[in-house]
């Protein structure tokens, strides 16, 4: 392959452009984001510190509601400091290895909350449908070993991704990403080199997270919500779903904002960059923000505790 004299040998720092056609307004944008960052630490810290505190808490259900908040908050610092650092203070500058560093962390915590959201559906599966039988299936070991077995099918899934652009790729057209964050495709077009495999590589990751989730989420609640339809008493049935509702609030946001950022990338050619980079940054940084609030409003243990908290 020839390679022109523009092409660039593994470049050592790399450049930000944040968003395109934007530039003049970026510092207000960073404005909202800063806020929805904000209220992302202090509400899942928030949450976390009522499930640490309370002994009352410590079921899985909750541990795994902790969980999702101490991922939410690796996924919004991971990003947001550096994107506040492009559009408020103007350093656009990334070192190369960083930037793969912020991208390899971003896709492991959504693995890692596609899968603790699969966690929580068969819990209540198994507390709806099995009530007996939960407490000795659903121990605080089970709890620990599904923990570590999400967070090490992340790694394994995104560590292949990051060596194939960091050893396979070698020359470069340009080193300015048109991206506010370090985006997989952002990067992985930056090569001179062929990229179907990388990009092959992953839209495969995204289906063997995203598609096997997903799947087994729908036929958990399915199966959830027969069996709650089916309770004789009309307390038991409103209890029943009351315990689900936040899980799916979590999951409906999650996922619907997933499909509607990887459509309008694949399938929205006509659609402003800005677009784009404004819809798949605010993918990353709503769940942070908006699952605190949907716990703290729909689980009534977590809000009594809440309102203990500032009302005492």
């Amino acid at each position: 392959m020839s390679i022109s004299n523009i092409t660039i040998f593994t470049p050592s720092v790399l450049t930000l452009t944040g968003i395109p056609d934007l530039e003049s307004v970026q510092s207000w944008i960073g404005i909202p984001f800063c806020a929805m960052y904000l209220i992302a630490m202090i509400g899942n810290s928030l949450l976390l510190f009522i499930i640490k505190s309370e002994r009352r808490l410590h079921e899985p259900m909750y541990i795994f509601v902790g969980l999702l908040g101490v991922t939410d908050i690796a996924l919004a610092t991971t990003i947001m400091p550096k994107m506040l650092g492009r559009f408020w203070f103007h350093l656009p500058q990334i070192y190369f290895d960083s930037c793969l560093l912020q991208m390899g962390l971003i896709h492991m915590s959504q693995g890692i909350e596609s899968g603790i959201l699969l966690a929580m559906a068969l819990d209540r599966y198994v507390a709806i449908c099995y009530p007996l039988r939960h407490s000795g299936i659903f121990t605080h070991q089970l709890v620990a070993q599904i923990g570590a077995i999400i967070t090490l099918r992340a790694a394994i899934l995104v560590a292949p991704g990051l060596v194939l652009i960091r050893c396979k790729f070698q020359f470069y057209h340009t080193t300015t990403i048109s991206h506010s964050y370090c985006e997989h495709m952002a990067i992985v077009k930056l090569a001179a080199e062929n990229v179907r495999v990388n990009k092959i590589y992953g839209l495969f990751v995204a289906l063997a997270v995203a598609g096997f989730d997903l799947t087994f989420i729908t036929l958990s609640y399915i199966q959830t919500f027969f069996t709650v339809f089916r309770l004789p008493q009309k307390e038991a049935r409103l209890k029943a779903f009351n315990t689900c509702i936040a899980h799916i609030c979590v999951f409906l946001q999650l996922y619907l904002l997933a499909f509607f950022s990887f459509f309008t990338r694949r399938f929205g050619a006509h659609v402003p960059p800005y677009i784009h980079i404004l819809f798949s940054s605010l993918y990353l940084l709503v769940p942070p923000f908006l699952n605190p609030l949907v716990y703290g409003a729909k689980t009534k243990q977590i809000r009594i505790h809440v309102v203990k908290m500032f009302c005492s």
